[in-house]
Protein backbone atom coordinates (compact mmCIF):
# COMPACT_ATOMS: atom_id res chain seq x y z
CA UNK A 1 0.00 0.00 0.00
CA UNK A 2 1.43 2.84 -1.03
CA UNK A 3 -0.06 6.08 -0.20
CA UNK A 4 0.44 6.55 3.74
CA UNK A 5 -2.30 5.56 6.09
CA UNK A 6 -3.53 8.64 8.06
CA UNK A 7 -2.98 9.87 4.88
CA UNK A 8 -5.90 8.24 3.52
CA UNK A 9 -7.89 8.47 7.22
CA UNK A 10 -7.20 11.90 6.48
CA UNK A 11 -9.74 12.32 3.49
CA UNK A 12 -12.29 9.99 4.79
CA UNK A 13 -14.51 13.17 6.57
CA UNK A 14 -14.61 14.88 3.70
CA UNK A 15 -15.64 12.10 1.44
CA UNK A 16 -18.49 10.95 3.72
CA UNK A 17 -19.83 14.60 4.37
CA UNK A 18 -19.94 15.51 0.82
CA UNK A 19 -23.51 15.93 -0.62
CA UNK A 20 -22.47 13.01 -3.59
CA UNK A 21 -21.55 10.58 -0.76
CA UNK A 22 -24.88 11.25 1.45
CA UNK A 23 -26.74 11.14 -1.46
CA UNK A 24 -25.18 8.59 -3.99
CA UNK A 25 -25.06 10.87 -6.56
CA UNK A 26 -21.98 10.30 -7.99
CA UNK A 27 -22.44 6.16 -7.77
CA UNK A 28 -24.90 6.26 -10.70
CA UNK A 29 -27.65 4.86 -8.95
CA UNK A 30 -26.16 1.50 -7.72
CA UNK A 31 -25.47 0.52 -3.77
CA UNK A 32 -23.69 2.75 -1.66
CA UNK A 33 -21.64 0.69 -0.35
CA UNK A 34 -17.84 1.66 0.19
CA UNK A 35 -14.99 -0.29 1.57
CA UNK A 36 -11.81 1.54 3.37
CA UNK A 37 -9.01 -0.95 2.96
CA UNK A 38 -5.75 -1.04 5.15
CA UNK A 39 -3.15 -3.09 6.21
CA UNK A 40 -4.03 -5.76 8.48
CA UNK A 41 -1.41 -4.58 10.54
CA UNK A 42 -2.72 -0.95 10.80
CA UNK A 43 -6.03 -2.52 12.50
CA UNK A 44 -5.01 -0.36 16.05
CA UNK A 45 -4.74 2.46 14.70
CA UNK A 46 -7.96 2.28 12.27
CA UNK A 47 -9.53 1.35 15.57
CA UNK A 48 -8.28 4.35 17.24
CA UNK A 49 -9.17 6.82 14.38
CA UNK A 50 -13.24 5.49 14.45
CA UNK A 51 -13.51 6.34 17.75
CA UNK A 52 -11.81 9.99 16.77
CA UNK A 53 -13.99 10.36 13.41
CA UNK A 54 -17.35 9.06 15.41
CA UNK A 55 -16.57 11.71 17.96
CA UNK A 56 -15.65 14.42 15.68
CA UNK A 57 -18.99 13.67 13.66
CA UNK A 58 -21.40 13.52 16.45
CA UNK A 59 -19.98 16.86 17.48
CA UNK A 60 -19.23 18.78 14.50
CA UNK A 61 -22.43 17.19 12.31
CA UNK A 62 -25.09 16.35 14.93
CA UNK A 63 -27.31 16.78 12.04
CA UNK A 64 -26.53 13.77 10.61
CA UNK A 65 -27.25 10.07 12.75
CA UNK A 66 -24.06 7.92 12.39
CA UNK A 67 -24.08 4.40 13.30
CA UNK A 68 -20.85 2.56 14.07
CA UNK A 69 -21.38 -0.93 14.37
CA UNK A 70 -18.68 -3.41 15.58
CA UNK A 71 -19.25 -6.62 14.71
CA UNK A 72 -17.80 -8.42 17.41
CA UNK A 73 -19.98 -6.50 19.77
CA UNK A 74 -23.20 -7.06 17.91
CA UNK A 75 -22.50 -10.59 18.01
CA UNK A 76 -21.17 -10.88 21.40
CA UNK A 77 -24.99 -9.58 22.20
CA UNK A 78 -27.14 -11.78 19.82
CA UNK A 79 -25.48 -14.64 20.95
CA UNK A 80 -25.65 -13.96 24.73
CA UNK A 81 -29.28 -12.82 23.94
CA UNK A 82 -30.00 -16.31 22.52
CA UNK A 83 -28.19 -17.83 26.34
CA UNK A 84 -25.42 -19.22 23.53
CA UNK A 85 -22.53 -17.28 24.19
CA UNK A 86 -21.23 -19.38 27.31
CA UNK A 87 -22.01 -22.61 25.03
CA UNK A 88 -20.14 -21.56 22.32
CA UNK A 89 -17.22 -20.73 24.64
CA UNK A 90 -17.77 -24.11 26.33
CA UNK A 91 -17.60 -25.66 22.92
CA UNK A 92 -15.03 -24.11 21.28
CA UNK A 93 -12.65 -25.44 24.40
CA UNK A 94 -13.92 -29.01 24.45
CA UNK A 95 -14.62 -29.39 20.61
CA UNK A 96 -12.37 -26.74 19.24
CA UNK A 97 -12.95 -24.46 16.02
CA UNK A 98 -14.55 -26.38 13.32
CA UNK A 99 -17.36 -27.89 15.74
CA UNK A 100 -17.92 -24.27 16.91
CA UNK A 101 -18.47 -23.22 13.45
CA UNK A 102 -20.88 -25.82 12.44
CA UNK A 103 -22.86 -25.03 15.40
CA UNK A 104 -22.13 -21.40 14.44
CA UNK A 105 -23.75 -21.69 10.94
CA UNK A 106 -27.37 -21.47 11.95
CA UNK A 107 -27.53 -18.78 14.15
CA UNK A 108 -25.24 -17.07 12.10
CA UNK A 109 -26.88 -17.27 9.07
CA UNK A 110 -26.80 -13.83 7.57
CA UNK A 111 -30.56 -14.21 7.57
CA UNK A 112 -30.81 -14.01 11.36
CA UNK A 113 -27.43 -12.12 12.41
CA UNK A 114 -28.52 -9.15 9.42
CA UNK A 115 -31.78 -8.35 10.69
CA UNK A 116 -30.65 -8.16 14.60
CA UNK A 117 -27.55 -5.91 13.28
CA UNK A 118 -30.49 -3.77 12.01
CA UNK A 119 -32.41 -3.79 15.01
CA UNK A 120 -29.58 -3.53 17.92
CA UNK A 121 -28.17 -0.82 15.88
CA UNK A 122 -31.01 1.01 14.47
CA UNK A 123 -29.30 1.22 11.21
CA UNK A 124 -32.44 2.30 9.13
CA UNK A 125 -32.61 5.05 10.56
CA UNK A 126 -28.82 6.34 9.77
CA UNK A 127 -27.11 8.77 7.70
CA UNK A 128 -24.11 6.92 7.58
CA UNK A 129 -22.83 3.48 9.05
CA UNK A 130 -19.67 2.57 9.30
CA UNK A 131 -19.08 -1.34 10.61
CA UNK A 132 -15.67 -2.46 11.46
CA UNK A 133 -14.91 -5.73 13.25
CA UNK A 134 -14.79 -7.94 10.29
CA UNK A 135 -11.67 -9.72 11.30
CA UNK A 136 -12.06 -10.28 14.87
CA UNK A 137 -15.18 -12.19 13.74
CA UNK A 138 -14.06 -14.07 10.83
CA UNK A 139 -14.46 -16.90 10.12
CA UNK A 140 -18.10 -16.62 11.30
CA UNK A 141 -18.61 -13.85 9.55
CA UNK A 142 -17.78 -13.22 6.13
CA UNK A 143 -17.87 -9.44 4.37
CA UNK A 144 -19.28 -10.44 1.33
CA UNK A 145 -21.88 -12.39 2.62
CA UNK A 146 -22.81 -9.61 5.14
CA UNK A 147 -22.92 -6.73 2.22
CA UNK A 148 -25.24 -8.24 0.01
CA UNK A 149 -27.73 -8.96 3.37
CA UNK A 150 -27.48 -5.25 4.23
CA UNK A 151 -27.77 -4.33 1.06
CA UNK A 152 -31.25 -5.65 1.07
CA UNK A 153 -32.10 -4.23 4.37
CA UNK A 154 -29.97 -0.93 4.08
CA UNK A 155 -31.59 -0.07 0.13
CA UNK A 156 -29.26 2.96 -0.64
CA UNK A 157 -27.93 4.12 2.70
CA UNK A 158 -24.31 5.00 2.54
CA UNK A 159 -22.27 2.12 4.27
CA UNK A 160 -18.46 2.20 5.00
CA UNK A 161 -17.05 -1.33 5.54
CA UNK A 162 -13.39 -1.08 7.19
CA UNK A 163 -11.69 -3.92 6.14
CA UNK A 164 -8.42 -5.10 7.36
CA UNK A 165 -7.16 -6.50 3.81
CA UNK A 166 -7.32 -5.53 0.21
CA UNK A 167 -10.24 -4.64 -1.44
CA UNK A 168 -9.91 -4.45 -5.57
CA UNK A 169 -12.59 -3.24 -6.59
CA UNK A 170 -14.33 -6.92 -7.00
CA UNK A 171 -12.68 -9.40 -4.66
CA UNK A 172 -11.59 -8.79 -0.77
CA UNK A 173 -8.67 -10.34 0.30
CA UNK A 174 -9.11 -10.51 4.21
CA UNK A 175 -5.43 -9.61 5.98
CA UNK A 176 -4.06 -9.92 2.51
CA UNK A 177 -3.85 -13.61 2.73
CA UNK A 178 -7.55 -15.29 2.19
CA UNK A 179 -8.85 -14.50 -1.04
CA UNK A 180 -12.78 -14.07 -1.59
CA UNK A 181 -14.33 -16.62 -4.00
CA UNK A 182 -16.90 -14.17 -4.18
CA UNK A 183 -17.41 -10.67 -6.49
CA UNK A 184 -18.84 -7.89 -4.38
CA UNK A 185 -19.80 -5.06 -5.30
CA UNK A 186 -19.08 -1.91 -3.53
CA UNK A 187 -16.62 1.37 -3.90
CA UNK A 188 -13.10 2.30 -2.62
CA UNK A 189 -13.73 5.06 -0.53
CA UNK A 190 -10.15 6.35 -0.38
CA UNK A 191 -7.99 4.42 -2.91
CA UNK A 192 -4.84 3.75 -2.77
CA UNK A 193 -2.47 5.69 -5.20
Amino acid sequence: MSQPLQDRLNQIPDKILSEEFLQGKSIAGDINFWVFDYSPEQELKVREYLDFLTNFLSKKHSHLKITSINLLDVMRNYLADRKFLDKACDMQVKKGDKALLKALSGPMHMDKFAPCIMEQTSAGESDIILIHGIGSVWPVLRAHGLLNKLHGLLGHKPVVLFYPGEYNGQSLTLFNRITSNNYYRAFSLVPHN
